[in-house]
């Protein structure tokens, strides 16, 4: 009959388990993106819960209450969404009652997105409380390299000076 296998001693997984390499993954530029996107995602979650709202519900109604009239076409190109993924996104946001479809001034086949008077309000409140996020989520930081942060972050992704 063979000898059953011995385990490791525990001090050595203790050891093992605690004393993790991530030199290489924190040199990488994407990992440590990510891992602030993460931790920064998390709290947005919990304090936007209040208001029902996702990122990407917070980000699109951002963008209809600061470009009031903007079209689905250009949620889609600011926000990197499908069409068909927004489609069922402004649905729901029309239903409670957060968003209007309007026609637009220009294209005549085209909609324009305004918030109503209940997604004003809660669109203030929401930004009150993403603004209060940042400051807490980047309070290691100085208000000088949050902005360097942001700006470089940008640089990454072509977003908009």
């Amino acid at each position: 009959m063979p000898s059953p296998r011995k385990s490791a001693a525990p001090s050595a997984v203790a050891t093992a388990t605690t004393e993790v390499d991530t030199r290489y993954l924190e040199s990488l530029v994407g990992y440590n993106a990510r891992r602030a996107s993460l931790a920064i995602i998390e709290v947005f979650m919990e304090r936007m819960a209040v208001y029902g709202l996702t990122v990407v519900d917070f980000s699109v109604l951002s963008l209809v209450a600061h470009n009031p009239g903007i079209t689905s076409r250009q949620l889609c190109t600011a926000l990197s969404i499908l069409p068909p993924n927004l489609v069922g996104l402004i649905a729901a946001l029309d239903r409670r009652g957060l968003v209007e479809r309007r026609p637009h001034p220009t294209d005549g086949r085209a909609l324009g997105l305004h918030l109503t008077r209940s997604g004003k309000a809660l669109v203030k409140q929401a930004e009150a409380t993403a603004a209060e996020l940042e400051v807490d989520a980047t309070a290691r930081l100085t208000e000088r390299e949050r902005a360097t942060l942001i700006a470089l972050l940008r640089k990454v992704y072509g977003g908009s000076a």
